[in-house]
């Protein structure tokens, strides 16, 4: 048995609305003899004439009667069904979205954002991950749902972005410490012994290494995961940490932040989704509250 064309379905609706191959080729845009092929079509398949001349106009035989409410209840599901959908009932959403993104970034914007998302959806809960590296992987496989970091060349193409915010690097020592005191060298910078932040524990893989101004040195007395600890090592010792501005709003507080002895360039932090989610309401609705968080 062949394959039906559901095309013919909306055809049939129309003209048993219309009772008329003319009317019904305007309201579709067809050629007249377009919209006879296709009730002759209709014949064909339904084994019906479906509708005959009756004088100047068309009648529905009793097969046509019976069968238009049937098709235009499935002609109304068909469009419902491929109509945008742009129901969302917040106070009543229960879903669960994986973010994936740094200590720092949820330390500085994580309680904003759980705030804002409880005052209109109580039931969404926000799983925060960490961010090990930079594979696009688990957005396209489901496993994350919304990431935050600065793209990178080896991005997937098809992955979707929206900036959030600019950022920075600075210096960040303990209260204190001797660069609170007179200007930090470049000289100063490059001889005291530092903190670095590198996701694989190498130095080359340091994640500020690619915004960190041109000529800029340092000693590397020890290697941590993330911005988070390398600011608490920071607080109890003489290391100096180099980290993202905003990043670490908060968890720079009680400590001396400095600006770099050369100019630092200003880097931009992202939103990341795969494509398959860009018409989701409740995930357009997640977006929209993570870009008024970082905006403000």
């Amino acid at each position: 048995m062949s394959t039906p064309d559901f095309n013919l379905l909306v055809t049939l609706d129309v003209l048993l609305a219309e009772g008329s191959v003319a009317r019904a080729a305007r309201r579709l845009r067809l050629s007249p003899s377009a919209m006879s092929r296709a009730l002759s079509r209709l014949r064909e398949t339904t084994g019906d004439p479906l509708l005959v001349r009756a004088g100047r106009g068309l009648v529905p035989t009793p097969r046509a009667l019976a069968l238009r409410e049937d098709v235009r209840r499935l002609v109304q599901d068909v469009q419902a069904v491929l109509r945008p959908d742009e129901r969302l009932d917040l106070a009543h959403l229960a879903r669960t979205f994986t973010l994936r993104t740094s200590d720092g970034f949820v330390e500085s914007f994580g309680g904003a954002l759980l705030a804002a998302i409880a005052e209109d959806a109580p039931g969404v809960r926000l799983h925060f991950v960490q961010k090990p590296d930079k594979d696009s992987a688990p957005l396209r496989d489901g496993r994350v749902d919304l990431e935050t970091g600065v793209i990178e060349a080896s991005l997937g193409p098809e992955v979707r972005s929206q900036a959030l915010f600019g950022d920075q690097l600075l210096g960040v020592v303990r209260a204190g410490h001797a660069f609170s005191r007179g200007e930090v060298t470049a000289r100063r910078y490059g001889e005291a012994r530092h903190i670095i932040v590198s996701r694989t524990g190498l130095e080359g893989d340091a994640v500020d290494l690619p915004f960190l101004p041109a000529g800029l040195t340092r000693k590397v007395a020890t290697i941590v995961s993330g911005f988070s600890a390398a600011l608490a090592l920071a607080r109890a010792s003489d290391l100096i940490a180099t980290v993202p501005e905003r990043h670490t709003e908060d968890l720079r507080a009680g400590l001396f932040s400095f600006p770099l002895p050369l100019a630092s360039p200003v880097f931009t932090v992202s939103m990341l989704w795969h494509p398959r989610m860009d018409a989701d309401p409740a995930h357009r609705w997640l977006r929209g509250k993570l870009r008024g968080v970082c905006a403000g």
